[in-house]
């Protein structure tokens, strides 16, 4: 794993590897969605990671989705990201703030004002989603239209603003998994007619949309976009046009000279390896279902410049100490990924001692 040491660069960030702690909801805000202080306690107990990619966080109200996430969208949730980011830097660490807009995977019952959620169209993803009164299916969500669209873009470029206020080294505009960004790009959750719809340009006319308005807000240097290509979920399918959707969005955010791309591989190596060829800056990927032995593998062969790391940065807060010496990890604590109490499997995960 010799190359996953080797210094690099993302933005105007100096990094001393290349991992890159992935973003993970937690579900640990406060009712007003402002960052309380174990969540500046978790995330600079990671900063050996070196650059650590936050939950997502609603650029606006509409945006939530879940129960108890961040918000980076008023001056109370400003106030609390900056206690993290301030955290992350004095432990030697960086730190981009995901923007994520879950549009249609929402429910009234998770939301202060009980709205409905919104998408590119009236379509149920049909899948369920965790509420205070259990598990629920998630309703139909209200089509924006194309005045709204605009306002969702000026939302995005708004919170990276805030993000930028609050201290964070940059921001990740969350395309991926089946939220907001990713539903104007599958075929099955965009039925739309109009110039967000139907043809590779129009689907990917708002992700392409939300890019330049926040690089116009905080530069280019400042910006990652995260992607999923033939990812199901979130209920999405990207249908025949997905891979060519993708080649174009790719070939359009490469052009706004954006400080990486981070790509959830969920399969299709032919896709990968175009998406390579097309993006000149640092190419984050992170693989599902790998082995930690092959941690370093996209690396080497050349298909990415950095690593993101999910549950096992979660649950080892010195990831980077116990990889580097073979020390055993800890194991993830399932039951507390996305709640708990207090720091139960939040910022208690110990670190190895040398015996």
């Amino acid at each position: 794993m010799t190359k996953l040491w080797d210094k690099t660069k993302v933005g105007t960030i100096e990094l001393p590897h290349r991992l890159v702690m992935a973003p993970m909801t937690r579900s640990r805000a406060q009712g007003d969605g402002v960052p309380g202080e174990l969540a500046a306690q978790y995330y600079g107990q990671r900063a050996s990671m070196g650059l650590i990619i936050s939950e997502g966080s609603q650029p606006s109200a509409e945006g939530q989705g879940y129960l108890f996430t961040p918000g980076i969208y008023t001056q109370e949730q400003i106030a609390g990201w900056r206690t993290v980011t301030n955290a992350v830097h004095q432990s030697g660490g960086s730190m981009y703030i995901q923007l994520m807009h879950v549009g249609r995977i929402s429910h009234p019952e998770n939301t202060p004002d009980h709205h409905q959620a919104v998408a590119p169209s009236a379509v149920a993803p049909g899948v369920p989603i965790f509420t205070a009164k259990g598990m629920r299916e998630v309703p139909v969500p209200r089509e924006l239209t194309e005045e709204e669209i605009q306002g969702a873009i000026a939302d995005f470029r708004k919170a990276a603003a805030s993000a930028i206020e609050a201290g964070a080294d940059g921001v990740e505009i969350h395309g991926a998994n089946g939220y907001l960004i990713h539903q104007f790009l599958g075929e099955n959750s965009n039925l739309r007619t109009d110039s967000y719809g139907a043809t590779v340009e129009n689907r990917a006319r708002f992700a392409i949309e939300v890019a330049k308005a926040v690089v116009d807000e905080i530069g280019a240097d400042r910006v990652g976009f995260r992607i999923s290509p033939k990812s199901p979920l979130g209920g999405i399918d990207e249908g025949t046009l997905g891979p060519d959707v993708y080649r174009y969005l790719v070939k359009e955010l490469n052009a706004l000279h954006l400080s990486y791309l981070h790509v959830m591989h969920a399969g299709g190596e032919e896709l990968l390896q175009d998406i390579r060829s097309i993006w000149e800056n640092p190419l984050i990927v992170n693989r599902a279902g790998r082995a930690l032995a092959d941690l370093d593998k996209d690396i080497q062969a050349g298909a990415a410049d950095l690593a993101s790391v999910g549950q096992w940065a979660l649950a080892n807060p010195d990831f980077i100490d116990r990889l580097k010496n073979g020390y055993p990890l800890n194991p993830v604590k399932p039951e507390t990924l996305y709640a708990g109490e207090g720091s139960d499997g939040y910022t208690d995960y110990p670190t190895y001692a040398v015996r």
